[in-house]
């Protein structure tokens, strides 16, 4: 198991810098084996048992990865946050998972008060102001632990939200063994090294920054600098400074970095892993890599369900405008969505997936676990895609019209939610449109309400005041009507074609 892997490298390494956050000092591998232990005895005089949610919303910092990895060793749930959500979303999340324990950030406590006579089973409240603070809470905890770690690999370790065509999130239910499995995949194909040392821009809130990047380099006994958040001209100077052997981000942050490039040449060569992950990479990103920076990006292909599925080789052609290959120990298939009949190569259908690293299904929702799985045990991912003749698969877009935005996913029924709750909103429908920087934005395209005023930035600002900043309609589009068939149902499809072009 996961755990058992880093435990043996803070036992055999403990002098070795396991983390370090930009302008603080290192972490060692005994230094944060000796916390989270401290940690792991807070959480249980705190009353945490196994099978329990312990929620944590808060920025990127060491006591989020020491409650992450103490919450998995004393067999509870961890529930990671956005620290962007609102009280409305977070709301709604703690309700739907019961959460035992909230960890927050203390310039929310205000807003987090206001909401807790509706979370009944809320029974903990705990607000953190730093590194330094979540230290001092513990220090009178034992550093050491002799309990037994998880063994069952069916026992859950994370929960991780995410949304489907219903409109509301539901939580994947993320295993010890499915954690396990697939980081085991990941060090097999990417070539994982106790040498090696990765720089850490992303956000640790989800299974990229949190599982894929972080556990990968804790797996291997390797070394982590983190940023606290992406910022292109410091992550550039970091990147020249030929200390890093991996690097991890998603399209929006590679353009950044490229921009910022601005025509000049910078050998980042010295890189032997660089990644680009949670959306579809641009072409002209791709070429414009090799050509500046004389790296080519290996583009991979994941979700929420279960972290890593497809990848192009550490070794061998990285295709442009293609996702690889399957992960060792996964299998990936193309099939008619409407009968899960496999397709002849060359043709588009939905990607399914399966494998140990397969999330065990959804937090009390028999009937969407249902649908998602088949019956022989593939993951219906939604997603549309081909498989070459030679084992390549690529994606040709999403069956759920899902909006990926910076990497992070948007679901247009959500959306439309909230924008239904305005007074000048008659009939709304979220789309996606091209972006050069984002990928993606989030467009909304509104009926208005006869006799109200619809004002574009008021109904952003509406949004942004019930929804994460990245879900918010960053345009707004009055239409007279929205094209949709015979039963009613919006066309999205030509939506999009009418707006986006």
């Amino acid at each position: 198991m996961f755990l058992d892997t880093l435990a043996d490298h803070c036992r055999n390494q403990p002098d070795k810098v396991a983390i370090q956050f930009v302008n603080s000092p290192p972490i060692t591998y005994g230094a944060l084996q000796s916390t989270v232990n401290r940690t792991a005895h807070e959480l249980l005089a705190l009353g945490i048992q196994p099978g329990d949610r312990i929620a944590v919303q808060l920025p990127k910092c060491m006591p989020f990865i020491y409650l992450h990895l103490a919450a998995a060793q004393i067999g509870a749930i961890f529930l990671p946050l956005n620290p962007a959500y609102p009280m409305t979303e977070l709301r709604y999340f703690l309700a739907d998972s019961s959460a035992r324990i909230l960890f927050a950030d203390r310039q929310k406590q205000p807003e987090i008060d206001t909401i807790l006579p509706e979370l009944p089973a809320l029974e903990s409240l705990a607000f953190i102001d730093s590194a330094d603070s979540w230290e001092a809470r513990v220090a009178s905890r034992s550093s050491e632990w002799s309990a037994p770690l998880p063994t069952d690999p069916d026992q859950t370790a994370m929960m991780l939200y995410t949304s489907g065509t219903t409109s509301r999130p539901k939580g994947a239910l993320i295993s010890h063994g499915n954690l396990t499995a697939n980081i085991r995949a990941l060090h097999r194909a990417w070539g994982w090294r106790d040498d090696d040392v990765l720089l850490h821009v992303l956000p640790i809130f989800h299974v990229h920054g949190l599982v894929v990047a972080l556990h990968g380099a804790l797996h291997a006994g390797a070394s982590t600098f983190a940023l606290p958040a992406f910022d292109a001209a410091a992550a550039l100077e970091l990147l020249c400074s030929r200390r890093f052997s991996v690097f991890m981000g998603v399209p929006t942050m590679h353009r950044r970095l490229h921009q910022l490039a601005g025509g000049r040449r910078f050998d980042l060569s010295h890189l032997r892993l660089m990644t680009s992950g949670s959306d579809r990479l641009p072409d002209d990103l791709f070429f414009g890599y090799q050509k500046t920076f004389n790296v080519t990006l290996l583009e991979r292909y994941g979700m929420t369900e279960t972290g890593m599925n497809l990848s192009n080789p550490l070794n061998g052609e990285r295709r442009v405008g293609s996702v690889g290959k399957p992960l060792p120990g996964v299998s990936a298939r193309v099939v008619d969505p409407a009968t899960d009949t496999p397709m002849p190569d060359g043709e588009v259908g939905e990607v399914q997936i399966s494998g140990a690293h397969v999330c065990m299904g959804y937090w009390q929702q028999p009937q969407l676990t249902a649908a998602a799985l088949t019956a022989d045990g593939w993951l219906r991912t939604g997603d549309m895609g081909l498989r070459e003749p030679d084992g390549y698969y690529t994606l040709k877009g999403r069956a759920k019209d899902l909006i990926i935005t910076g990497g992070l996913n948007v679901y247009p029924p959500e959306v439309e939610l909230v924008l239904m709750e305005h007074p000048a909103v008659a009939a709304c429908a979220v789309i996606g449109c091209p972006d050069e920087e984002w990928g993606e934005q989030v467009l909304a395209a509104i009926i208005p309400r006869g006799g109200a005023d619809a004002d574009e930035a008021e109904i952003c600002a509406f949004c942004r005041g019930q929804l994460a900043p990245y879900k918010a309609p960053r345009r707004v589009i009055f239409v007279d009507e929205l094209p949709a068939n015979a039963l009613g149902k919006i066309q999205k499809a030509k939506l999009r074609a009418d707006i986006c072009g």
